[in-house]
């Protein structure tokens, strides 16, 4: 048996969002400073600049996450590679290239603590299945429980890729369970929208996340070059359809 103390009753450690067996850390003050770095400690931490984990409390289920991800386990936890033949090998090791995204990714499972490496970078949970597919940005993903699918989905035009600055390739998941981002900004910049048979026209690529029933294409800001031309705007990622979409307020 496995005791872990100074974690939940540490008054300098609080936990700021839960959704199942997940749980994200943050540090309301970074106590490991001198007196050189204390003053920019602390105007960083008013800034909302701190140190945030991930922990995960595993109860016989798993969870894949992002390589080099993990910091520590605890309890029966046992790893393995998320890979399901030679053939998953090279099919993951292909996306990888395509996606950005580590080849291979390790699955942990068991009965125990999951606690992943300190970042800076602001941690979103998100229910899967609230998004029918969710596609991610380069870079967004975290962790997820395993019996969320990964797959790679391509762009439906190659306007979107070459203009929209994209890329040809995203990660999507789907089904059910919880997934865990990265996200440049707090969730309380993020502005979401809900796209019912209607469309979002984003001048740049600040949308971080969106449904994959969506169509995203990139169009000129307006039906003539001339009103394109006059108006600055140019070209916009546009997402068509039925949805959701998280953008950023920054690129």
């Amino acid at each position: 048996m496995v005791t872990c103390k100074n974690i939940f009753e540490n008054k300098n450690i609080e936990v700021v969002e839960a959704r199942g067996e997940v749980k994200v850390l943050e540090y309301k003050k970074d106590l490991s400073v001198n007196a050189a770095t204390a003053m920019a400690a602390y105007f960083a931490s008013e800034m909302n600049i701190r140190k945030r984990q991930v922990l995960i409390e595993l109860k016989g289920n798993a969870y894949t996450i992002s390589a080099g991800a993990m910091q520590w386990t605890s309890g029966a936890v046992t790893m393995a590679a998320d890979v399901k033949g030679l053939g998953d090998l090279f099919g993951k090791a292909l996306s990888s290239k395509v996606t950005k995204e580590s080849a291979i990714k390790p699955k942990y499972q068991g009965n125990g603590l999951l606690m992943l490496e300190p970042t800076y970078k602001h941690i979103l949970l998100e229910d899967v299945s609230d998004w029918g597919g969710l596609v991610l940005d380069d870079g967004l993903f975290l962790a997820c429980e395993s019996k969320v699918q990964q797959k790679v989905v391509a762009r439906t035009n190659l306007s979107s890729a070459v203009l929209g600055k994209e890329g040809l390739f995203n990660l999507c998941l789907r089904g059910q369970g919880i997934a865990v981002l990265e996200s440049p900004v707090p969730r309380a910049e993020l502005i979401e929208f809900i796209v019912e048979n209607d469309e979002v026209r984003i001048d740049g690529n600040y949308a971080i996340a969106w449904s994959d029933t969506l169509d995203f294409r990139v169009e000129k800001s307006s039906k003539s070059l001339l009103g394109s031309a006059v108006s600055g705007e140019g070209l916009v990622n546009v997402y068509r359809g039925t949805g959701r979409i998280l953008m950023a307020p920054i690129q």
